[in-house]
């Protein structure tokens, strides 16, 4: 069986797996797991289910779903179609075939700007709320994506495909199909074809110098881009053109600058002169020689690691000051990364390039230590098996896209078993994952129905701030209430979608207003949902479910309520207004609520508790190693610090102590002193026996 025949089989058991589990049809289950994907890829903003198949003459209308609101996504509609079927083999589908799906939408877009196709739907229906946003919003409307997800193979050249105008706004298509959804799962790769062709579509080639030598770890180019040509890039590749660290600052700090839009209005001439540039990236590129020099002609992935607002402020200047572009030329330093470095290389160029406006790297980058610590965590602890089962599992903490496939891939198939019986489907969770959980019981609903990596952004403030020196505060404690947080989202879907009240639709809205909600009013009534016991059984208790869907049912209510102006409830869930009705409302619980909390001051005395005990068992373990070293061993460190003026007086007296036992007993706080003087000792060159001989046991 080829890869591409295992992942399709892997994504239809997805989709029919959440199917069965949550109570939805296949095409919603699929439209949800693919349109995570496209959110973190950079190819929508966040993707919202609207839902609407219908006649219009003799045309049919289909939409499943759109990328957020236009005024959201710089001028942009993106309108999503999907196309899914269970089939033993792998289907493949044709230019015919996928033209007529793109026709479904392109006569769903034309029927919802006519007033009489809008009077014609349900007020309260998905399909309307599309219709009549798109009807609002359609003079701020600067493009239109859009874009077939499919689980068939479709061969043809199918990513961002210019397809005409309509009311002078320009068309692309986008098709995401099997094999581009395997890409992304298992490797990270967003793009089915992302070449960047200077010649044939962006008017010539770049003039770049060489600025690298023949050993250099990276080929590396300067060229001075037209500001027309890069505005024109960016036009075409749109946010996806910035590597994904920087997409994500920019959607938190806003894309345009008003230094640089006045420096392109007013003094176009000088931009070279005022502007740090771009560093960029790119997988491989196409230079030629010419009598004028060295001629870029063409780049594969090319990413902007750092000059994003620059970017999307030239491409913004196109509106109000085209005739100024023509004088704006922009510096780029290009270093060539092949794709097996790039997960590893292009985020620390980003993170190091990013001067003018500093990313942090607690916000964005999968390498940073909180992700690293959560990783650990996943590997290493145990869950209980709970009431229902019959042996410890543990969580899988995806921190890089791809992770999770990698690790069961590289397996033989009697291993994956193993595998996957250690690390069920079911106990699987991403970075957005986790930033939906902990948002969520952060009283942020609202943030979180912005979508999966909007609601990152947001997340990863929140953790920069948070994680301080060591991050201390995120300990084994936190994951495991991370885990808890986890069962209770995941139950909580599968309770509304088979709910009697459940009217269909904005489920995930509903799910992070309910458990919002309750853990709102259990804070007001000075306690906290009791997640020690949830993580001890791997599951929700009966009284915490009966909570969970009184808040739900009062969260479907006020979603599909908005006040007078609003009928996309998709957008409405999304405004904090939205959040501040339902958690001013009063609710009537069930009298066993009781029974799913706990007090808050109970709650804190767990964790102070286990953080003594961990703080106990880490200070009896340095006491032990630094006697197990021995005065010999501490006595050649103190000759070495010396010789080499390593270490201040303070230092080396915790160290002559330790090189005094058993004469002199150092304490436990001086035993963590010396074993972390030690290890900048080794870390500035010491070197001993001992150490490689404790290494190897720790091992």
């Amino acid at each position: 069986m080829s890869d591409l025949d295992e992942f399709h089989r892997q994504i239809i058991a997805d989709v029919q797996g959440d199917a069965d589990a949550l109570g939805r049809i296949n095409a919603t289950a699929f439209f949800e797991i693919t349109g995570e994907y496209l959110t973190e890829a950079g190819e929508i903003d966040s993707a919202s289910w609207s839902y609407f198949e219908g006649k219009a003459s003799s045309s049919t209308l289909q939409v499943h779903g759109y990328g957020g609101d236009p005024r959201d996504a710089e001028g942009i509609l993106s309108l999503i179609i999907c196309d899914f079927e269970i089939t033993p083999e792998t289907r493949t589908v044709n230019s015919d075939y996928v033209k007529r799906l793109f026709k479904r939408l392109v006569d769903f877009l034309t029927q919802a700007r006519k007033a009489s196709f809008r009077a014609g739907l349900e007020e309260s229906s998905a399909g309307f709320g599309l219709a009549d946003m798109i009807s609002a919003t359609w003079s701020e409307i600067d493009k239109i994506k859009l874009i077939l997800v499919t689980n068939a193979e479709f061969r043809a050249k199918s990513d961002g495909v210019p397809a005409g105008s309509i009311d002078q706004k320009p068309v692309t298509y986008s098709v995401w199909d099997l094999k581009r959804l395997a890409r992304f799962v298992e490797q990270g790769l967003t793009r089915q074809s992302s070449e960047v062709d200077f010649v044939k579509d962006f008017g010539g080639p770049v003039p770049v110098l060489r600025a690298s030598s023949g050993g250099a770890a990276l080929e590396t180019y300067i060229a001075v881009i037209p500001g027309h040509q890069l505005a024109s890039i960016y036009d075409r590749w749109g946010p996806r053109l910035l590597e994904s660290n920087v997409r994500s600052f920019l959607q938190a700090r806003g894309a345009v600058n008003r230094g640089i839009r006045d420096t392109i209005a007013k003094k176009p001439e000088m931009f070279l002169a005022y502007n740090n540039g771009l560093s960029a990236t790119a997988d491989s590129v196409d230079i030629e020689e010419s009598p004028k020099g060295l001629m870029l002609k063409k780049a594969e992935n090319l990413q902007i690691v750092n000059g994003g607002q620059t970017t999307a402020s030239i491409h913004a200047a196109r509106k109000g000051a085209a005739e100024q572009l023509n004088q704006v030329f922009v510096q780029m330093k290009l270093s060539i990364v092949p794709s097996e470095l790039s997960d590893e290389v292009v985020p620390l160029i980003s993170q190091f390039a990013n001067s003018q406006n500093k990313v942090a790297a607690a916000d964005f980058f999968a390498n940073h230590p909180f992700h690293i610590r959560i990783e650990g965590f996943s590997r290493r602890l145990l869950v209980p098996a709970g009431a229902d089962g019959y042996r410890e599992t543990k969580w899988f903490y995806e921190r890089a896209r791809g992770q999770f496939a990698d690790e069961r891939g590289r397996r033989t198939i009697a291993e994956r078993k193993i595998f996957d019986a250690e690390y069920p489907r079911s106990q699987f969770l991403s970075k957005t994952d986790l930033a939906k959980f902990e948002n969520t019981w952060s009283e942020l609903p609202h943030e979180v129905s912005k979508g999966a990596q909007k609601n990152f952004t947001e997340f990863a403030k929140a953790i920069g701030n948070r994680w301080g020196k060591d991050g201390s505060s995120f300990d084994e404690v936190w994951f495991r209430r991370l885990i808890a947080k986890a069962i209770i989202f995941r139950r909580t879907e599968s309770l509304v979608s088979s709910a009697q009240w459940y009217q269909g639709g904005y489920r995930a809205n509903i799910v992070t207003y309910a458990i919002a909600k309750l853990v709102h009013d259990a804070e007001k009534r000075g306690h906290s949902v009791n997640l020690e016991a949830v993580w001890r059984q791997q599951a929700t208790s009966e009284p915490l479910e009966e909570a969970l869907m009184v808040a739900a049912e009062d969260a479907q209510s006020v979603i599909l309520s908005p006040p007078a102006g609003i009928r996309n409830l998709s957008e409405w869930a999304k405004k904090q207004g939205c959040w501040k009705v339902l958690a001013d409302r009063q609710l009537e619980y069930p009298d066993t609520l009781d029974d799913a909390l706990v007090a808050r001051d109970e709650a804190a005395a767990v964790v102070r508790d286990a953080r003594a005990d961990r703080a106990m068992a880490a200070s009896v373990s340095a006491e032990v190693r630094v006697h197990h070293l021995g005065p010999q061993f501490w006595n050649e460190v103190v000759r070495w610090a010396r010789q080499n003026r390593r270490m201040s007086p303070t230092d080396i007296g915790i160290l002559e102590t330790c090189a005094s036992i058993p004469r002199r007993m150092p304490n436990d706080r001086q035993c963590k002193f010396a074993l972390a003087i030690l290890e900048k000792l080794v870390a500035g060159g010491f070197q001993h026996p001992a150490i490689a001989e404790a290494s190897i046991e720790e091992a």
